[in-house]
């Protein structure tokens, strides 16, 4: 299942010591966006981050140390809609002001679904939208209700939204996060799935500190081989010093496929109401067999300098390459269950059991990667295989940083 990065989200710090040390400031007020009064005691939190405060009576608020780069400023409150800023945060205070929209409904009415969740829909959402991992699997959704699934039958098109947020508790990594504006959208024709808002994330309390111990591995396995550790190592120009190696993969449409899907689809009509012989059969499945496109993989390694551009003085830095990117992840296999539960086409390969192997497609010709590592588009770039296979369970916020002595693991636990 192909998975758009629209959570990217989730890409974390640098770890250059001059990137760590760029802090800036952060403050403004949270208005009504009608009377130009303050809303006291409103959320606001940069969204992707565990970064969040409470305005003060006053409707003002504070944050006093953000990482330099890009970051979406959001403003909850309760009967209102969300508030949204993109700032770019550097050395300089910045200072902000957030109106709110009060919604049509007042406080205290209740919202009439027209029809609830069909289970099967819900279950093809909670599978989609946390993931398939063995983290995943700890992800438990706590307010079922405030999703609204739907599925189209003539577009093969299932989507859903959430009333004010979703929360979901990863038990995996520790984190409680709250995923406001939420839009998810997955074609089962195209198997593209995509989905995108503005998560906040909150540490949860461990039991004692064997929870916690647990925790801090799972966030660095989680991180390691992750997209956001690989577009790190470009950025820093140490993907093969952080365990990775690229490669060039030219996708090459198949000329026969046209012609035998056209005779495929010529078959199934004509025999739509009578049997197959066993001759028709065998065409059928040989057809159904045919792919549409061939890989070809580059043996050849690629440096690093092939796939960015660094401007004169070392900023900015560019992602740009050719063709696509085949990416593995040497330290680490992949997860038990990505063998299992992918489900690959007969005439593609097992993928290999001692490195993780993804695919990473650019959708225009160059794209910047910020200080804090996230990019100014995240929608330039499409991932595949195993980046599409990993979603909620390993989702980290982007100021996440692992801990300096935490080695890569060897295998996925």
């Amino acid at each position: 299942m192909r998975f758009f990065p629209v959570l990217l989200l989730f890409l974390a710090l640098l770890v250059r010591p001059d990137s760590i040390r760029a802090q800036g400031r952060l403050s403004g007020v949270v208005l009504d966006s009608v009377t130009r009064q303050p809303l006291a005691f409103a959320s606001v939190f940069l969204a992707n981050t565990t970064l969040g405060v409470t305005t003060t009576e006053q409707g003002q608020f504070n944050f006093p140390s953000v990482p330099a780069g890009n970051y979406d400023v959001v403003g909850s409150y309760v009967g209102y809609r969300l508030a949204k800023q993109s700032v770019i945060v550097g050395l300089a205070a910045q200072q902000l002001t957030l109106p709110l929209a009060p919604t049509t409904n007042r406080l205290g009415e209740v919202v009439v679904r027209p029809n609830p969740n069909r289970a099967s829909d819900y279950q093809k959402f909670t599978e989609l939208f946390l993931g398939r991992t063995t983290f995943s699997s700890q992800c438990r959704i706590r307010n079922p209700d405030d999703v609204l699934v739907d599925f189209d039958p003539e577009a093969n098109e299932l989507t859903a939204t959430a009333i004010n947020f979703v929360q979901v508790d990863n038990q995996a990594l520790g984190y409680r996060i709250k995923y406001y504006g939420l839009r998810f959208n997955t074609n089962f024709t195209q198997h593209v799935v995509s989905f995108y808002g503005q998560p906040v994330f909150e540490e949860m309390t461990a039991r004692n500190a064997r929870q916690q111990r647990r925790w801090e591995a799972n966030r660095a396995a989680a991180y390691h081989g992750s997209l956001t550790h690989f577009l790190r190592s470009v950025r820093t120009g140490q993907i093969a010093e952080e365990g990775f190696t690229a490669q060039r993969l030219r996708i090459v449409a198949n000329p026969r496929f046209a012609r035998a899907d056209s005779l495929r689809r010529q078959l199934l009509r004509e025999h739509f109401n009578s049997a197959f012989t066993r001759a028709e059969q065998d065409s059928i499945g040989r057809w159904a067999k045919m792919p549409r496109a061939f890989s070809l993989l580059y043996t050849k390694v690629l440096p690093v300098d092939s796939l960015r551009r660094v401007a004169a003085g070392g900023e900015p830095v560019f992602l740009r390459f050719r063709d696509n990117l085949q990416v593995s992840y040497l330290r680490e296999g992949p997860d038990p269950l990505y063998r299992v539960r992918t489900a690959l086409p007969t005439n593609v390969p097992f993928p290999p059991a001692d490195r993780q192997v993804s695919q990473l497609v650019l959708m225009v010709r160059e794209i910047e990667i910020q200080p804090n590592g996230q990019l100014t588009n995240p929608l330039a770039v499409f991932t595949d295989e195993y980046w599409g296979f990993e979603k909620m369970g390993e989702f980290l916020p982007v100021n996440y940083l692992p801990p300096a002595s935490a080695a890569s693991p060897q295998t996925h636990p």
